[in-house]
């Protein structure tokens, strides 16, 4: 692989030509130089070189220096490549188009997002009755010249009058709380500042609002009144736990109980604790084993509770709520080998299970006493979600998408199974033009790992084709057939897809998270790998025409693959990554993250954690393929100080001239937000790279 690569690819009908090292029209100038500052830390008898910590100092005057160098560079590089005009028209060809999100329904009136064609951001709108009349509810645009503020709604009440919206300035993860008067259009007095919150739910009564902090506090659950000083709010909940613990909070329809998760980490075991608010009753645990996952709502006066106890693939229980121990929950929807049960969503009397079937979304309808009354699915591959509806009204809202077509939404009716289009896309590329195909091939230790590929229907097996392969391998999230702008334009750009259903996920229960975290991470890059070669190996691509791509543990995921398999692989994109392993968990929020990863604190898993970390991995003069990095101040969830370390190490360590740059945002992050504009900036910036360097010759 040692080189540059010269490659063409197709960008709406027109050649795109890039060019590199040895064509004089593209001059590619060596990187920045990055100062080394030598500093080792010994771990457990090891000694641990960090030359670029001094990066980690993300405010420091140097580091920002650094920071408008390597922009400057990565602009000089990807700016000199031909056909990106004619690849930003395909970009905003995907991106500019009207989206629509899930309408919830309250008080006869229905509130949803929209994003039109002509704007940067998503509106909130408020519908009165089904074939009413829209009208906008909160715009973000006027919130920022840049438009990178965004809002969400978070809550709305039982009788549609008020709503409560998060404020998110850039990508970070802290956002504002505010409360809107749906008929005023103002705002109450009341606001939560920026923080981490989790759920925030209007009390019933319309007297005030629960919320949940946690973060850079430990986790609790507060109710704040109306017209009160925050000062004075209530904490309900979390006294004696810690940091590293997340509350999740559920409040019936009534107002009279309200369930507590407490998640170890953002993977780990879930227990559940119950209160009867009209009583003001200390809480009840009904389960905390410190192993089990297990997630409650409430249908009418019961709990429905999923839970993996002594259900790998899940099960789906009821209990009293006055009496919600585990020793009383009784099955509705048992266990069953053949399908993963993700949820259960309490719509018009019936619960609406959602589960995976070989890594396929479907939802089934069942009877409160687990009788099957009908399936909703698709003949198609893709994604049946959403299931947004009401215990006490028939009406629900489902969605369905596959990855190169966004999600029509339909209006369902729980009694009769009847469906209408409630809101259908305009297809940003011809849907019969592509087909999603379901591979299967071998890990290296023998076990068999889902694939779907994307491509048109004649796709030529002969090695040739540019190939971008994903994939996530972690915290218990299955990636399923969703909808994507990166793969619509790289489609459309003449390339084929393919996402790698690794270990780590949910898309086989537990035993396939548990088989790809902690000590048994190393499967996840052994899956993706095997998946790397099978592309190969059936004539979809060769190594110089097969990129990758990964963001936050996918970031991880390419980082540490492309260090174990430089010769596989033509080009990296590594996005919001994880890349510094030793260091990780001292950042931010990471400390979520130790149950997933486990922690260099611990000699055993310094071992594991230390022989895959990328960022201590990297071998100086190794032929690496050339890669990508993007991150930006605004994440405050994986700290970018991974992306700018990594890119200094892999400048200096790359024995071959393949490039290695930073694209760094200064107002974006890792829980989106990003304005339409920046989306095709950066979209334009990945699939330009991409089509350089594995792109047709």
């Amino acid at each position: 692989m040692a080189g540059s690569r010269c490659a063409a690819g197709i960008v709406a009908g027109t050649a795109l030509t890039a060019a590199c090292g040895g064509d004089p029209g593209i001059d590619v100038p060596p990187p920045p130089p990055t100062e080394v500052r030598e500093v080792v830390d010994t771990l457990h008898g090891v000694d641990v070189p960090d030359p670029y910590r001094w990066l980690e100092d993300q405010e420091a005057p140097e580091t920002r220096a650094w920071i408008d160098a390597q922009n400057a560079h990565t602009d000089a590089v990807l700016g000199a490549l031909p056909g990106r005009d004619e690849l930003r028209a395909q970009a905003a060809s995907v991106l500019e188009r009207d989206v629509v999100g899930l309408p919830n329904e309250r008080g006869g009136r229905y509130f949803y997002s929209k994003r039109r064609a002509d704007q940067d951001l998503s509106v909130v709108y408020v519908r009165e009755g089904l074939d009413g009349e829209d009208r906008v509810l909160i715009d973000p645009h006027p919130m920022s010249p840049d438009h990178t503020t965004s809002v969400a709604l978070r809550d709305i009440s039982d009788d549609g009058a008020r709503v409560v919206y998060g404020v998110r300035e850039g990508g970070v993860d802290e956002v504002e709380i505010r409360v809107r008067d749906v008929d005023t259009g103002e705002d109450l007095a009341d606001v939560l500042p920026p923080a981490r919150y989790g759920a925030v739910t209007l009390a019933p009564d319309g007297g005030g609002l629960y919320y949940e902090r946690y973060g850079n506090v430990t986790p609790r659950v507060m109710y704040h009144a109306f017209g009160t000083p925050l000062a004075d709010d209530r904490q309900l909940f979390g006294e004696g736990y810690e940091r590293y613990q997340i509350p999740s909070t559920v409040v019936s329809d009534d107002g009279r109980w309200m369930v507590v998760h407490v998640i170890e980490g953002s993977s780990g075991p879930t227990s559940i604790h119950v209160k009867d608010l009209e009583r003001d009753t200390p809480f009840v645990t009904a389960i905390a084993d410190g192993v089990s996952e297990s997630w409650a709502s409430f249908a009418g006066g019961e709990l429905v509770i999923v839970t993996n106890l002594d259900a790998p693939n899940r099960r789906v229980v009821l209990v009293d709520p006055a009496d919600p121990g585990f020793e009383g929950w009784r099955d509705v929807v048992p266990e069953r080998n053949d399908v993963v049960v993700e949820g259960a969503a309490a719509l018009g009397g019936k619960l609406a299970v959602s589960y995976l079937q070989d890594v396929q979304p479907r939802v089934a309808v069942h009877e409160l006493d687990g009788t099957h009354v009908r399936d909703i699915a698709f003949d198609t591959l893709g994604s049946v979600g959403g299931g947004s509806g009401r215990w006490t009204s028939d009406e629900a809202f489902f969605t369905f998408q596959t990855f190169h077509v966004p999600s029509t939404i339909y209006r369902y009716d729980l009694a009769t199974g009847e469906q209408s289009v409630w809101a259908e896309p305009v297809l940003p590329a011809d849907a019969a033009a592509y087909e999603v195909t379901q591979r299967r091939f071998a890990s290296k230790d023998g076990t068999e790992v889902p694939m779907f590929v994307v491509h048109p229907p004649d796709v030529a097996l002969d090695g040739t084709n540019p190939t971008l392969l994903t994939g996530y391998g972690g915290f218990n999230n299955a990636m399923t057939p969703a909808f994507s702008a990166l793969a619509t334009t790289w489609l459309e750009s003449g390339g084929v897809f393919a996402l790698a259903n690794l270990r780590g996920g949910s898309e086989f229960g537990e035993a396939w998270h548990r088989a790809g975290m902690l000590e048994s991470k190393q499967n996840v890059f052994d899956d993706f790998i095997a998946a790397a070669e099978h592309l190969v190996a059936e004539g979809y691509t060769s190594p110089e025409h097969l990129a990758i791509r990964g963001g936050s543990n996918g970031g991880l995921l390419v980082g540490a693959v492309s260090n174990q398999r430089p010769d596989l692989f033509g080009a990296v994109v590594c996005t919001y990554p994880l890349l510094d392993m030793v260091r990780y968990h001292q950042f931010l929020v990471a400390s979520f993250w130790v149950p997933e990863y486990g922690s260099s604190d611990d000699p055993e898993q310094f071992a594991y954690i230390h022989a895959y970390s990328p960022y201590h991995n990297v071998v100086d003069g190794g032929d690496y393929p050339a890669t990508l990095y993007l991150s930006g101040d605004g994440d405050t969830r994986v700290a970018p100080l991974h992306a700018r370390k990594m890119t200094a190490l892999m400048q200096a360590r790359n024995g071959s001239d393949n490039p290695i740059l930073l694209r760094y945002h200064t107002a974006a992050g890792h829980s989106g937000g990003q304005p339409v504009s920046q989306q095709i900036d950066e979209m334009v910036d990945t699939v330009s790279f991409l089509l350089w360097q594995v792109g047709r010759e």
